[in-house]
């Protein structure tokens, strides 16, 4: 009976979360004229993607975006990896208090950060720029967590092999641990790139020009001009714009999304 109830409540809650997505998807293709009504017709128009896309440079926001996203994880694939290694299998002084001072920047809000990392890049005149945007977020101390306790969970036997075929500490990182640790490898890839394809407050922050602007900022700044004003059909459709390659990416990996997560101990 409880797990009946369980399922229930669960199904409720999914239908609730699904009520706005439905609503951004049923408004973004429906003509100007319906997109507040309450009938239910078979009106759909594509020309509310294609006011949008023609009204502002959606393709430089993309291309922006893909550029910060895939330069963030590439730093951060480096960066986390080899901390976690150090963590796990690399002895030297200090390392538990060092691991504690990681684990408390988990609990810190990025946003705390954002005066004392706007002084900084302001300092090195990188205000305005894709690497200003990057820079804060080159180490992820939730990343080092993750792979450190992924790491150590191998067996201390493959180091010792590999030591004896005259591996050094760098290529038993990269033939052994990255390969076995490919699951959480993909859910910190899944958190990284959804994170950063969201984000919205520093880059705001920072950016003042067209060529350097994401897609979040840039979908903020059409949604508040003057020409959109609450022409909801062009507002829903720039939010599917933007919000429509994480919607794909995650039905074609659905299945990987799910089993790297179970893999990693997310539960």
């Amino acid at each position: 009976m409880m797990k009946k109830i369980s399922y229930g409540l669960m199904y409720i809650l999914a239908a609730v979360w699904l009520i706005p997505l439905v609503w951004t998807v049923w408004t973004a293709f429906r003509p100007k004229r319906l997109a507040l009504s309450s009938s239910i017709s078979i009106d759909f128009t594509l020309s509310n993607f294609t006011h949008v896309w023609n009204s502002a440079p959606f393709g430089t926001y993309y291309m922006n975006t893909l550029l910060i996203v895939a330069g963030v994880f590439t730093v951060q694939f480096l960066t986390v990896s080899m901390a976690a290694f150090a963590f796990a299998r690399v002895e030297f002084w200090g390392k538990s208090a060092i691991f504690l001072l990681f684990l408390a920047q988990i609990m810190i809000p990025a946003d705390i950060l954002i005066f004392p990392n706007y002084t900084v890049l302001r300092d090195l005149s990188l205000l305005d720029t894709k690497l200003g945007i990057m820079i804060p977020y080159f180490a992820s101390a939730f990343g080092v967590f993750l792979l450190r306790q992924m790491f150590k969970t191998i067996p201390f036997e493959l180091d010792e092999a590999a030591r004896m075929e005259g591996c050094s500490l760098w290529q038993i990182l990269w033939r052994i641990y990255m390969p076995l640790a490919r699951p959480a490898y993909v859910s910190f890839g899944l958190v990284s790139v959804s994170y950063h394809w969201n984000n919205f407050l520093w880059p705001l922050i920072i950016t003042n020009s067209v060529e350097n602007r994401p897609l979040t900022v840039g979908l903020a700044i059409f949604a508040q001009s003057f020409e959109t004003g609450a022409q909801w059909s062009e507002v829903t459709a720039a939010t599917m714009l933007v919000i429509l390659p994480l919607l794909l990416g995650f039905m074609v990996f659905q299945r990987q999304f799910m089993n790297s997560f179970i893999h990693s101990g997310i539960k």
